[in-house]
């Protein structure tokens, strides 16, 4: 599965991903960076089938109203230092991959994965 991490989360959350056998882009990894809005991230993610990781609410309304960006996972967590962010996917992280298998939006607080849409 192909993801796209929002520039609020670490970049190197990347390697999480990869080592669970996903793809994963961070912002800085497009053209304009972390300064990229949020039109660029829902159309990166419309062409190349990612599911944008993010805490960022306008991506879950835009993605319940109009189905951009392609899926989603939207984070519940409020501010979390790198380590414990780091674990958190690692835990996590299959049950997201499953999850979106079938459905096109789950949200993730601290302690479990949950299927929106």
């Amino acid at each position: 599965m192909k993801f796209l991490l929002d520039a609020h989360l670490p970049p190197g959350l990347r390697r999480v991903f990869a080592a669970a056998g996903h793809e994963a882009i961070h912002t800085l990894d497009l053209p304009d960076q972390n300064a990229s809005r949020d039109g660029i991230l829902n159309s990166v993610s419309m062409a190349e089938q990612r599911v944008v990781v993010t805490k960022d609410t306008d991506f879950y309304y835009s993605h319940l109203l109009h189905g951009r960006p392609w899926k989603l996972v939207l984070l519940r967590t409020g501010n979390m230092g790198l380590k414990d962010t780091r674990q958190m996917f690692e835990q996590h992280l299959p049950a997201i991959a499953t999850a979106l298998q079938t459905c096109t939006l789950v949200e993730l607080d601290r302690q479990r994965v949950s299927i929106i849409a």
